[in-house]
């Protein structure tokens, strides 16, 4: 299966970072998500309640990590990947979290995970 569902650029405000004065503010994260899914159910009937839903999808990653603040985008991105697997039965996914400004002459720092088999 080769089927993807995509959710690219989606915008969390939340407490990310090491140093003391990053645990006093929020700062804005992009996060980037393919995830593994049979689109052939929803495509047939035509249903909503077949495909997956990217809304709760996103609301859940928004959740996650403004509960979470963590210190590392590492430990976001490993947190995230989990809960998203568990949570909506996703075998596999490619998670990227981009961390504007972090280096002021970069546009974006971040890191990119994959997790599960890609079937």
């Amino acid at each position: 299966m080769a089927d993807t569902v995509f959710i690219e650029g989606l915008v969390v405000e939340t407490v990310i970072g090491v140093y003391d004065w990053e645990r006093q503010v929020t700062q804005r994260l992009l996060v980037d998500l393919e995830m593994d899914w049979d689109n052939r159910v929803a495509a047939a009937s035509d249903d909503v309640g077949d495909a997956l839903d990217y809304a709760a999808v996103s609301a859940s990653v928004q959740s996650c990590l403004k509960s979470l603040q963590p210190k590392l985008l590492e430990r976001g991105a490993e947190v995230l990947a989990q809960k998203l697997q568990q949570s909506f039965g996703i075998r596999w996914l490619r998670l990227t979290i981009r961390k504007p400004g972090a280096v002021p002459e970069a546009r974006a720092v971040g890191v990119s995970i994959e997790r599960g088999i890609r079937q």
